[in-house]
């Protein structure tokens, strides 16, 4: 396209308008200060990142604590290189171990060790403590299901399989 040509219609950008913009950016710095007040939290108190706690409330939750890499990945939120950065960091804690699947050589488990899981319950009532108060207290039920259904959709718009992999243990 000439640099001097008047764009068209069809590569128009869609420019947000007043209350696009009204509810995009509260939004997008909630977002972005909600994940730097959690990492905030989990590093001072159990020098662990988001990403790595993510990680391990996943293995936590699955059957034998065990994932394969490629299915954390998508659990935690992150690329394979950078899941793998943080297993590796994971390992070398103790808390996190590779092994290659017993029914195909070919995919890496991840399983969450004796420590890591102690380690887990040990770092979740803090952070989940932080979570309501940040969050969760100050909604009411309505706001909270309305926030879960938003979740959900933009999750499925993002092609995310959202919340299908995490399962609540039974007590």
């Amino acid at each position: 396209m000439d640099k001097d040509a008047t764009p068209s219609p069809e590569h128009e950008p869609r420019w947000l308008d007043d209350a696009e913009l009204d509810a995009w950016i509260p939004f997008s710095a909630m977002l972005m200060a909600l994940l730097s007040a959690l990492d905030t939290q989990l590093q001072r108190d159990a020098d662990l990142s988001l990403f790595g706690y993510t990680a391990m409330a996943g293995l936590s939750e699955a059957p034998g604590r065990t994932l394969p890499m490629s299915e954390l990945a998508v659990l935690a939120n992150g690329s394979p290189s950078r899941l793998s950065h943080a297993v590796s960091s994971l390992e070398r804690r103790g808390w996190v171990r590779r092994s290659p699947c017993p029914d195909n050589a070919r995919i890496t488990d991840a399983t969450l060790t004796d420590a890591g899981y102690k380690k887990i319950l040990a770092t979740a009532p803090g952070h989940v403590e932080t979570v309501r108060r940040l969050v969760l207290d100050s909604l009411t039920p309505d706001q909270l299901h309305t926030l879960g259904a938003l979740s959900g959709q933009i999750l499925a718009t993002l092609g995310h399989p959202g919340t299908a992999g995490w399962r609540r243990r039974a007590e």
